[in-house]
């Protein structure tokens, strides 16, 4: 019979919950959880998006990201604004107040992820991460 550790399976959930953990500790200040977080990041990459794109590409529940932008909108991070083809539409955007945010923990998130894979030098981690960027590219759309 095989350990637990020999479940690639369950040691990514493991890993998954301790990368959480660590990003929800450094986001403890602001309010702010990995979720809130993930949604900014996504933001950062587009002009404006669709609540229910939102949803898709980060794999929440609808009425998760509708309480997640309202969080956001409260903090003056994010602001919603009619979608310019259906008006009953809302399209998401990062304010400037987002972008600064972004800025100022940039720093700190990386912090976050090398203590995450301290164990592992750059070539490790690059190669970690080619792998894990083509699993969710195949696994999770």
């Amino acid at each position: 019979m095989r350990g637990l550790h020999a479940d690639t399976g369950y040691l990514l959930y493991r890993l998954g919950l301790r990368s959480g953990q660590l990003f929800n500790a450094f986001l403890q200040e602001s309010g702010l959880r990995l979720r809130h977080y993930a949604v900014l990041r996504f933001l950062s990459t587009a002009e404006g998006t669709l609540q229910r794109e939102l949803s898709a590409q980060l794999g929440y529940d609808p009425s998760a990201i509708v309480g997640l932008v309202d969080d956001l909108e409260k903090l003056g991070f994010a602001e919603r604004r009619p979608a310019p083809d259906d008006r009953r539409s809302r399209i998401v955007a990062l304010t400037g107040n987002g972008r600064a945010f972004l800025r100022d923990t940039d720093e700190a998130g990386q912090r976050v992820t090398n203590e995450l894979l301290d164990p592992l030098d750059a070539a490790d981690r690059e190669a970690l991460h080619t792998l894990l960027q083509r699993l969710a590219e195949d696994g999770l759309n």
